[in-house]
């Protein structure tokens, strides 16, 4: 006789083993009530609180509170109290900055030993699962972490990447209609950064191309060369063309080889500096930057005030030369100096550079001969630096020494002196010194910052090297020998009033031996707001010795007002621009953005310049796509009218084929994810994956742990992912895979029977592709990524396994679920 018993007496029982073992237990013969027939599978794993089924989860580690970059797969067993214990191996403790030396029985472990106890080898240490939020918490005493854990990243981590080709892309161009003639004039702007990267090795070329009808057509091959990290010495090793740094001499470009440290691998390091270059155009103007007789920037920039903040790396300091050509052909010019701030390092902290090779002159006349330099900065303690360095060519010999000061809440200061034999071409040898004292201050409390404070003096026998190898030229070019720098003086300040606004203040001022006058330039501008509108006034002064013309003075002053209640992601704008002694331009506009990811930005732009100029428009309008970025334009007044066009981007080849993408950063991710198509990459606007599933994620910092998610609401209703998230951490140059695990196929619910009964509850049903799913009531699975035809593994209890064939019918428009019967044999 087979006794039942009802529900009541059944929830008495439990009641009853609850009292008698002072602890809450579950019964699994429980889900049998309402469905006698359907078996179930072995779930005493589920009986105790918090008890789960052994095997491998993907889980987000926490150290000590802080969460370990991406979802990580670990293999749990089951303890003594049916709980799940973390399968840790020494390998992963390092990795997650425990000093795993600093316990020899630890450190005796091979790497991937499966530790069933950590506290065994590290007093006080524990995890514990938390598997609601699937969570790992380990618990590390603070004295077992490496003291930079939290930003340091262990070098053995940093990714050398695939081997891959790049090439990054950008041309501009403008044709330009004037009116008392039917011609036209062109304007064609390129540069290539190609590369190659094998192993630990980049090789690299930096070219630009231009044409005017002017001009003519010109190529140029800027820098050729050949990099790799020197993870050990936490420095770079670069082969070829590149530039000398910058901190204590004039940076030069040159040939050959250079050992220097990089910052950019310490975790606190400072990144490379580049300057900002502000001005104001008096139309759709084309600006050109130059350094060292090179184009290293060109791009066309809509009238009034405007901002340069993406120049490609160059030297870290010198002064870049700035050419605005107006529509009309007019051009004015203003130098922008930069340098780095005061160098001061840390304590213990050696920076340094030695460079072999031969100088490179961006002037046909300069001079070019081989020379070696060293250079070295050290942290002393009490917030002291020394540094110094050495030049030596045939014709040029200079010293630096130097001391920098931090002090305290008063900023950081340093001073120096460089010394210089130089012979030029007159055979006289000449001798002088240079002093130079910089400054960098940042309050927090008024909001005022110092970038740069800096003034040099030098006697008039000192020449710096660049300035002595320019200088040599055949015809012995005494006027040029004597006008070389005196005294220089540069300033950059910014200051924020709160809810009032910010201004910023940015001038030099320099003059020369023997020669009348200073060459000064000089930016102020003002921001503020109004509610949600937004203001700004601007000035920009440029003047230069013994100038026949007047020095150029420019104002300008921008009001935007968003658009918000009936035209989101647009701005109406007006802004006047007037030039001492000339014309005076007032401007209105509208500019935004536009589709689901602001891909497509646009501006409308419509002006009127008094003295008899007259009015003058242009529309501009860039496509940020997932393969390149485009972009047009239009622009006219009473004598031209100007069309300008841009296309810039990047295409990488790799292992697993070629992918497009938007202009190429120095380290970048290809993302992996086969099958799942046009995919959108969260926090990078327009990029999506292709057709195949491949994307190229264009900045990724080196040496930092860098998150790249997919949207997984832009998945294809037949794409599934196990995990949205991948963590990189590319080196220098590198490009890294970032590698998604897809399952292409239709999602099913399936309802499995075995022996004229359903499935047991609680089995295992599991794929090809390695995805499973977890037997419910009525013998229902539900499983994703399922191929039309196939064989799925069904298993329970640790014996018993059972296969079900099954075909999938012809997908139907009523749904994305596909329901159908499947028999277990």
């Amino acid at each position: 006789m087979i006794k039942r018993y009802s529900p009541v007496t059944i929830a008495l029982m439990l009641s009853w083993s609850y009292i008698a073992a002072a602890r809450e237990t579950f019964n699994p013969y429980a889900l049998e009530i309402g469905n006698p027939r359907q078996p179930v599978a072995d779930l005493s794993a589920f009986a105790e609180a918090g008890g789960q089924q052994p095997g491998v989860y993907r889980v987000m580690v926490y150290i000590n509170g802080e969460a370990q970059g991406e979802l990580q797969d670990i293999h749990f067993v089951s303890g003594a109290d049916q709980k799940l214990r973390a399968q840790i191996t020494p390998a992963m403790l390092k990795a997650w900055g425990v000093r795993v030396d600093a316990f020899p029985q630890l450190a005796a472990l091979p790497a991937d030993k499966p530790l069933d106890d950590i506290g065994q080898y590290i007093p006080q240490a524990a995890t514990e699962l938390r598997f609601s939020k699937l969570q790992l918490e380990v618990s590390i005493p603070q004295a077992a972490i490496n003291a930079s854990a939290r930003e340091w990243v262990d070098p053995a981590l940093w990714d050398d990447g695939v081997t891959a080709a790049l090439l990054n892309y950008n041309f501009s161009g403008a044709n330009t209609w004037h009116s008392h003639n039917d011609g036209s004039r062109d304007n064609y702007y390129a540069n290539l950064q190609s590369g190659l990267n094998f192993g630990a090795w980049r090789l690299r070329n930096y070219s630009t191309w231009s044409y005017s009808q002017e001009q003519g057509s010109r190529w140029d091959s800027i820098n050729s060369w050949l990099q790799r990290d020197i993870k050990s010495l936490k420095a770079q090793l670069t082969l070829g063309d590149s530039y000398t740094p910058g901190e204590i001499f004039d940076s030069v470009q040159f040939r050959g080889a250079q050992l220097a440290s990089d910052d950019n691998m310490l975790p606190d390091s400072l990144r490379g500096f580049a300057p900002v270059i502000r001005g104001i155009a008096r139309s759709n103007a084309q600006v050109t930057v130059r350094q060292n007789g090179y184009i290293i920037w060109q791009s066309y920039v809509a009238p009034g005030a405007f901002v340069i903040s993406d120049l490609y790396p160059t030297a870290g300091s010198g002064d870049l030369d700035v050419t605005i050509r107006e529509a009309d052909g007019s051009e004015r010019r203003f130098v922008q100096p930069f340098a780095a701030v005061p160098i001061m390092q840390r304590e213990g902290r050696l920076k340094y550079a030695a460079t072999a090779g031969k100088y490179r002159s961006g002037n046909d006349t300069g001079d070019e001969p081989g020379f070696g330099q060293l250079s070295a900065m050290y942290g002393l303690p009490h917030s002291m630096t020394v540094y110094g360095g050495a030049i030596y060519s045939p014709d040029y010999l200079s010293a630096a020494v130097g001391m920098g000061f931090g002090l305290g809440e008063l900023g950081s200061f340093s001073t120096d002196i460089t010394v210089a034999r130089t012979t030029l071409d007159d055979e006289q040898t000449r001798n002088g010194q240079s002093y130079r004292v910089q400054y960098s201050k940042t309050m927090q409390t008024t909001g005022t910052s110092f970038t740069l404070a800096a003034y040099r003096y030098s006697t008039q026998g000192y020449y710096t090297f660049p300035e002595a190898n320019d200088m040599r030229v055949g015809d012995r070019d005494v006027w040029r020998m004597q006008y070389n720098k005196r005294q220089r003086l540069q300033l950059d300040i910014s200051q924020s009033l709160s809810d009032i606004g910010s201004f910023f203040i940015s001038g030099y001022q320099q003059d020369y031996w023997h020669r009348d006058g200073e060459e000064r330039t000089f930016r102020a501008g003002w921001a503020s707001n109004i509610g949600s509108m937004n203001y700004s006034l601007t000035y920009s002064y440029s003047d230069y010795p013994e100038s026949t013309q007047a020095a150029d003075q420019q104002l300008a002053f921008t009001i935007q007002v968003p658009l918000l209640s009936f035209m989101p992601g647009a701005w109406a704008n007006y802004s006047i621009n007037t030039a001492r002694g000339g014309d005076t331009r007032q401007q209105v506009g509208l500019n935004g953005t536009l589709l689901s990811d602001n891909n497509l930005s646009y501006s409308v732009q419509q002006s009127y310049t008094n003295h008899g100029v007259g009015a003058a428009g242009n529309i501009n309008a860039t496509y940020k796509g997932a393969y390149n970025e485009i972009a047009g334009g239009y622009s006219y007044d009473d004598n031209t009218q100007q069309i300008n066009y841009g296309l810039k981007g990047g295409i990488v080849a790799h292992p697993y084929g070629v992918t497009f993408s938007q202009s190429l950063g120095d380290s970048m991710a290809l993302v992996r994810a086969p099958g799942a198509g046009n995919t959108k990459v969260q926090n990078n606007t327009g990029v999506y994956t292709d057709w195949r599933g491949y994307t190229v994620v264009p900045y990724v910092n080196p040496y930092k742990k860098n998150r790249i998610a997919l949207d997984t609401s832009t998945l294809a209703e037949d794409v599934d992912i196990d995990t949205a998230v991948r963590t990189v951490t590319p080196g220098q140059g590198a490009v890294v895979v970032a590698d998604f695990d897809t399952r292409v196929g239709r999602r099913v619910l399936m309802t499995v029977s075995y022996q004229e009964g359903p499935v047991p509850f609680g089995a295992s049903v599991s794929q090809q592709n390695g995805s499973s799913g977890i037997v419910g009531d009525g013998g229902q699975v539900y499983l994703t990524g399922v191929a039309d035809e196939g064989d799925l593994r069904v298993s329970w209890n640790g014996s018993q396994r059972c296969t079900v064939h099954y075909r999938l019918p012809e997908p139907t428009d009523s749904g994305v679920l596909t329901g159908i019967q499947g028999v277990c044999r």
